[in-house]
């Protein structure tokens, strides 16, 4: 293990669990801020009134211990699993620590990932206890959500009546006494301590196996490639993120916005959150970048901020030179490139990402930056084959694009209860460590920085005349994105007379109406001739707008565009 992101933290030999770091801090600095959640009140379509509540380091230690005792005399103890379905709140913060502390293994979903896929998530996990929020527990009824397996349950900011135990009354039969600590559970090193399910927008929703040693990697980064330091504030608006904060000794600034549909957050509350605690850093997706960047364009400035991170999706270069607009000189938005099952991998700052743009809008991909501290990225042939055991020459040369594979401490060993899954993604090295094969395609430039070229599953190898020829789906779009009509395009590949053939869906910009649709087909066709990666493609349709997932609004649904172009598209 790395050395610990707070000074005077030793590392345990016993075993680890990250709660040690909000221990620590809720000794050394008591009083200092850890947790503020913002509220707004009021009734919709009228100016609401925004309020905060708060925690500081010592309340928030106390509380998740008092919590950890309640779940413990509930019958809710180490090893057992929990579902977690609590809106960001300091009941989530406290929670997720007592759940933490007392070695319960929370299972953390997106909620945006549909009914049918959370359904499907419950059912593998086979949870013990389920903690939520009445509308949760309502959903659990309505949709069956783990009735097989539940023994416990708990609402949170409501009744009994909605599943077992409130919240409250579990807290009401343990006392407040501030000598009483928990004694904090302490697991092996690669120990499961949590399950995170993928969201499923490229695939099926899949459990990650967490353990304190993946989230002690991943708080190092945050530290050192990061440089995040003790007494920061952060803007959180993705709730796995904000739990770092604490841990960190960096307060979590939770603004009042859906987590899972960040395209829906009002900019003005996000604003007034950085202004009200002069946030020092901001964890952003696509969609908000977008957003935030549209509404305060020429009329915000954001003077506090000395850090911006992105993730979760490649945001557009245009929103994020937007979006810089309310930044200082001197702040650069981080790209950061990642999955659930590894994060982070690599980063790159806005300033350089800006410098690739010639290279991004002739299909070369996208660059995602060089690798963090300890991450060590491989480039590999493209196969659909399991692949067993590592060999160096599996890697391919500089510049060849291919499967990205990674190997750190933050990455995850295994999915939960998914052998096949695991055996795909997964390759074992002579020596015992783990390579994880990202599903990503890409290359490595002469300088080792990352350049994405799509997901593996979205190439087309089409069957042209002259044989197979490979397209990859951002190289292919970004060059029919230079097209003054494109907002957005995506490479599908359909059958014609039995042959797979590419074809490029396209997304119009706002406001323009395209009347003759052979004239933009034909100077699309011009467009792709003059670059190598999209010679052949002589095929278009326009759709009307993009199916996407809800929480980036930036992954597209390539395999719905797929049959629908199928089902479309005349010769």
């Amino acid at each position: 293990m790395s050395d610990s992101p707070i000074k005077g933290l030793d590392n345990h030999t016993a075993g680890v669990n990250l709660c040690r770091h909000l221990q620590l801090a809720a000794r050394q600095t008591p009083q200092e801020l850890a947790v503020a959640v913002q509220q707004a009140k009021g009734l919709p379509f009228f100016n609401k009134t925004l309020s905060y509540q708060e925690l500081d380091f010592k309340q928030l230690d106390e509380l998740s211990d008092r919590l950890a005792f309640a779940l413990n005399q509930f019958g809710i103890s180490r090893g057992m699993k929990a579902v977690l379905m609590v809106t960001p709140s300091l009941d989530f913060f406290a929670l997720t620590f007592a759940l933490f502390k007392a070695g319960i293994i929370p299972i953390l979903v997106d909620p945006g990932m549909g009914v049918k896929n959370l359904k499907q998530c419950f059912e593998e996990a086979e949870p013990d206890a389920f903690i939520g929020i009445p509308k949760a527990h309502l959903a659990r009824r309505l949709f069956g959500w783990g009735q097989k397996s539940l023994k416990k349950l708990v609402t949170v900011a409501g009744s009994g009546f909605w599943g077992g135990r409130s919240l409250d009354k579990l807290l009401a039969n343990i006392p407040c006494d501030q000598n009483n600590s928990y004694p904090i559970a302490l697991l092996n090193s690669d120990e499961m301590c949590a399950i995170l399910f993928t969201s499923g927008s490229t695939g099926t929703p899949k459990g990650v196996v967490y353990s304190h040693k993946m989230f002690e990697a991943q708080i190092n980064a945050l530290k050192h490639d990061y440089q995040i330091v003790h007494g920061e504030r952060d803007l959180a608006t993705f709730p796995l993120f904000s739990l770092f904060g604490p841990a960190l000794g960096m307060a979590s600034i939770v603004p009042e916005m859906d987590a899972s549909k960040p395209i829906t957050a009002n900019p003005n509350y996000i604003f007034a959150a950085v202004e009200r605690y002069q946030c020092t850093n901001m964890f952003v997706n696509p969609a908000l970048i977008e957003r935030l960047g549209e509404a305060g364009c020429n009329k915000i400035k954001l003077p506090s901020l000395k850090r911006v991170i992105s993730a979760g999706a490649p945001a557009t270069i245009a929103s994020i030179k937007r979006f810089s607009q309310m930044l200082s000189d001197d702040v650069d938005v981080l790209n950061s490139y990642g999955a659930t099952e590894s994060l982070p991998i690599s980063k790159i700052g806005s300033g350089a990402l800006f410098a690739t743009t010639d290279i991004t809008d002739n299909g070369g991909g996208i660059c995602v930056g060089s690798a963090i501290d300890g991450v060590n990225i491989a480039i590999i042939g493209i196969t659909d084959n399991t692949l067993a055991q590592w060999n160096d020459d599996l890697c391919l040369p500089v510049g060849e694009i291919g499967e990205i594979v990674v190997r750190g401490e933050m990455v995850s060993h295994s999915y939960y209860r998914r052998d096949k899954a695991t055996a795909e993604a997964k390759i074992v090295g002579a020596e015992g460590q783990l390579y994880h094969r990202m599903g990503d395609l890409g290359y490595l430039d002469k300088q080792r920085q990352l350049w994405m070229c799509g997901r593996k599953a979205h190439r087309v190898d089409a069957e042209l005349a002259s044989g197979i020829q490979r397209y990859f789906s951002i190289p292919c779009e970004r060059i029919y994105n230079t097209h003054p009509s494109i907002k957005r395009s995506a490479l599908v590949g359909i059958r014609i007379n039995g042959k797979l053939t590419p074809l490029v869906c396209l997304e119009l910009k706002l406001g323009v109406s395209c009347t003759n649709a052979a004239q933009l087909y034909h100077e699309l066709t011009l467009l792709g001739e003059e670059h190598d990666q999209t010679q052949g493609i002589t095929r278009f349709l326009i759709h009307p707008s993009f199916p996407v997932d809800i929480r980036h609004n930036a992954k597209i649904f390539r395999e719905k565009l797929a049959v629908w172009a199928q089902a479309t598209y005349k010769e």
